[in-house]
């Protein structure tokens, strides 16, 4: 493989820590010290992703009681610092290189699954949240997602037609009640399995909402990623 692109670039414009300012290391703005500090979500829940005492490939109480639309659940960090750092400046301070760092650590993680999503949908935003902050920071995630795993990117079938609250105002209750019929499709989604994308998930009424939708379409399995799960239920 030709490298001479990323080595130029790297030379050019050096890769630096997002967290600390170091200079990055492997070609990426992380430093290896910052590397080990962020919280990674291990071990989680195989269907929720919240994080668990102890490795287990059974779902958590919680799941077993009331079952997600989706199947299965990865979430790459604990949402808590350093990590939060990481998607709020991306979220709110535009901050693309977040996008690709985030999206880079994820597909370490993902890129050898034997059982790969025939797409990639990552979380809509209502076209009046588009306008007022001019980018989807999940869709930016996803393009490097995407690129990097080879799975097709669809961020036009599911639209969210609600102008819906912010989630972060909102308890467990009040989220599901917030969300309910909040997405529709504008196209059948060929495909039987697809993995859903979120920057964070918090009690999963957002990505289970959007499950449901792709559920009763006809998808067969349904994979949730994120960059980070929240913990607890309200």
């Amino acid at each position: 493989m030709n490298n001479w692109p990323r080595i130029i670039q790297d030379w050019l414009f050096p890769p630096t820590c997002l967290l600390c300012g170091d200079a990055g290391t492997q070609g990426r703005d992380l430093c290896e010290p910052c590397a080990r500090s962020l919280p990674y979500n291990h071990p989680a829940c195989p269907r929720c992703a919240l994080r668990l005492e102890f490795e287990s490939d059974i779902p958590c109480g919680e799941c077993q009681k009331h079952p997600p639309a989706y199947d299965r659940s990865f979430a790459l960090f604990h949402y808590e610092e350093p990590a939060r750092h990481l998607i709020t400046s991306l979220k709110f301070r535009a901050r693309y290189p977040c996008a690709r760092l985030l999206g880079d650590m994820l597909a370490d993680t993902l890129i050898n699954l034997e059982d790969k999503p025939e797409l990639l949908i990552p979380v809509p935003l209502h076209r009046s949240r588009y306008r007022e902050r001019g980018y989807n920071q999940t869709l930016e995630i996803a393009r490097t997602l995407s690129c990097r795993l080879q799975i097709p990117l669809d961020f036009a079938s599911c639209i969210r037609a609600l102008p819906t609250q912010p989630q972060t105002k909102l308890k467990a209750k009040e989220r599901r009640r917030n969300v309910r019929k909040a997405f529709t499709l504008t196209r059948p989604i060929v495909a039987s399995h697809v993995a859903i994308l979120d920057d964070v998930v918090t009690t999963g009424a957002t990505v289970n909402e959007l499950a449901k939708l792709l559920r009763k379409e006809g998808v067969q399995r349904i994979d949730v990623w994120t960059c980070a799960r929240a913990g607890g239920n309200g």
